[in-house]
């Protein structure tokens, strides 16, 4: 029997020589298995702790196998069960595929047996996630690498198509670090008509605030010491694409200005330049900073904020992306 590591099983059964050789057996074999008596200990377990596979007995006092296979169906719990039947009840094995479970055995059963119904039992789960997984896929074609099907991210998704629609407003993205807010970007200039110009990221906290100011509008040769030749900021590379300024809660107040310049005239000046240089370019912000208590603080200028503010878009953290640990787990996988 190859296990997989770590895969939690839960054993329900009111005998307790079956709950303790079980137990013994799947954890030996490499899972980590955990027993209970009764169904509502089971449900009680299932709430509070993840598990992957339900091995669950018919015949249990109060509520019984079937009753709690059906409970937790109605709650939206998709666990693997494999049921537990006593020997000649082809019935009840039937009604509990019907209802949702894996597979059954029927008692008595030696080990082996139930080894190869978990082991088929486990090929399912992985083939049904990576059907899920391309499913997503197919529905979020150019949506690159973001990855979910969870309620909120749906959401996500649809507004994402939306605003792709319209590629001169501004959008301004929020969320804490790690929640996807570049490629939120990036697919937004993907599924636009800006999408065969650049699309041209930039982390503003990354850069010393005078390095930044070159990097974003450019330089004439000779401006300032070390400027050799005439350099083409960001903005101008940008032009007909897109420019993702992220972390833009960290950029400093005089620059803060400079963008909403760009935004209100459309045009950039190189540092020592005097040419008014048109540019097209869609800017799209990322912050995990709370910038309207920045605006109350004044180390976020308002205007700017209202002006990048546009079209809002808050990116969920995963703890409240119900359902979309497994399909991350299984693509870095």
């Amino acid at each position: 029997m190859t296990a997989t590591k770590n895969l939690k099983i839960l054993i329900v059964d009111d005998e307790e020589n079956i709950r303790k050789f079980l137990t013994m057996q799947l954890n030996e074999h490499g899972y980590k298995a955990a027993a209970v008596e009764n169904a509502e200990k089971a449900l009680k377990y299932l709430a509070a702790n993840l598990v992957h596979l339900v091995i669950l007995d018919y015949n249990l006092p109060g509520m019984s196998g079937l009753e709690m296979l059906r409970t937790l169906r109605q709650s939206g719990d998709k666990t693997a069960v494999i049921m537990i039947t006593a020997y000649g009840e082809l019935k009840t094995a039937v009604e509990a595929m019907k209802l949702g479970a894996s597979d059954y055995v029927t008692k008595p059963f030696d080990f082996d047996e139930i080894a190869l119904v978990i082991e088929k039992t486990i090929r399912l789960l992985r083939l049904e996630t990576r059907l899920e997984l391309f499913e997503q896929q197919k529905d979020h074609a150019g949506l690159g690498e973001m990855i979910g099907n969870s309620r909120v991210m749906n959401e996500i998704y649809r507004k994402i198509k939306k605003v792709a629609r319209n590629s001169a407003v501004t959008v301004l993205i929020t969320g804490e670090s790690g929640t996807g807010k570049e490629l939120a970007a990036r697919a937004i200039h993907e599924l636009s008509d800006r999408n065969r110009q650049p699309f041209v990221p930039i982390n503003c906290s990354a850069i010393q605030e005078t390095l930044l100011e070159s990097e974003l509008f450019g330089y004439e040769k000779g401006s300032f010491t070390g400027a050799a030749a005439r350099k083409r900021g960001l903005f101008e590379v940008a032009d007909g694409g897109t420019i993702f300024l992220d972390e833009i809660g960290d950029m400093p107040l005089n620059l803060q200005a400079k963008i909403l310049r760009i935004l209100q005239d459309k045009f950039v000046r190189r540092i020592g330049g005097h040419i008014a240089i048109p540019v097209d370019v869609r800017i799209i912000a990322a912050s995990n900073k709370d910038l309207e208590q920045q605006m109350r603080q004044g180390s976020f200028r308002e205007d700017l904020y209202y002006r990048l503010n546009v079209i809002p878009m808050h990116l969920p953290p995963l703890r409240e992306r119900q359902g979309d640990v497994l399909l991350l787990t299984n693509h870095f996988l």
